[in-house]
């Protein structure tokens, strides 16, 4: 498979971006994290070959205007991630909690027919291959506390704080509610994210 990968300087620090021929984001990491997403792109295709080329203009503009503070410009971005089934659910129900609120793993795991699966679902969260665009920083403690990140705690409260959330002692001060509504029907972004995770195995 092969992948193009860009640098991407924003607010909160240099971003690399992994796209594939269609549009797709496949990775959106920070580039002092490169050797992780490497050996997460690795864990999820067999073999893929990066080579420097631009970003998806559309992308670019998604993630330019998120940054300014159009929030929902990411939502409709097109992402194909590898995965398994179990990951892939995680993934999708990240991308269905607003920006500006926030869940548990606990109602997380609730909300993809798993109650009990809140270990499973933190382990499929650390393994989410695509930062922001896939909300994973909008995922806390029970307690509102803020847990881990793998961007680090300083950048996941940065994109709290940057989505209108407070933040005090550590801990989340939800403004909007703070859990994931229902959803009966799949967005336009999850329903091209399943079409392009069905075209994995062609690429």
């Amino acid at each position: 498979m092969r992948l193009a990968i860009d640098r991407l300087t924003k607010p909160i620090g240099t971003l690399l971006l992994v796209s594939d021929d269609d549009g797709g984001v496949r990775a959106l990491d920070f580039d002092n994290y490169e050797a992780r997403m490497l050996r997460l792109l690795k864990a999820h295709y067999d073999d893929p070959t990066l080579a420097p080329g631009p970003a998806p203009a559309a992308v670019r503009r998604a993630l330019d205007a998120y940054f300014a503070g159009d929030l929902g410009a990411i939502d409709d971005v097109l992402v194909a991630t590898g995965g398994t089934p179990f990951q892939s659910a995680v993934w999708a129900a990240l991308r269905r909690i607003p920006a500006g609120t926030t869940t548990s793993y606990g109602a997380l795991a609730a909300t993809i027919g798993c109650p009990s699966a809140r270990r499973a679902v933190g382990l499929a969260i650390g393994s989410n291959p695509v930062a922001i665009i896939v909300p994973c920083h909008r995922v806390i403690g029970a307690d509102h506390s803020l847990t881990g990140y793998g961007g680090g705690l300083a950048r996941k409260r940065w994109l709290l704080a940057h989505e209108g959330l407070e933040l005090s002692d550590g801990r989340v001060r939800q403004k909007r509610g703070g859990n994931i509504g229902s959803r009966p029907q799949p967005s336009r972004a999850e329903k091209r994210d399943f079409a392009a995770r069905r075209q994995i195995d062609q690429h």
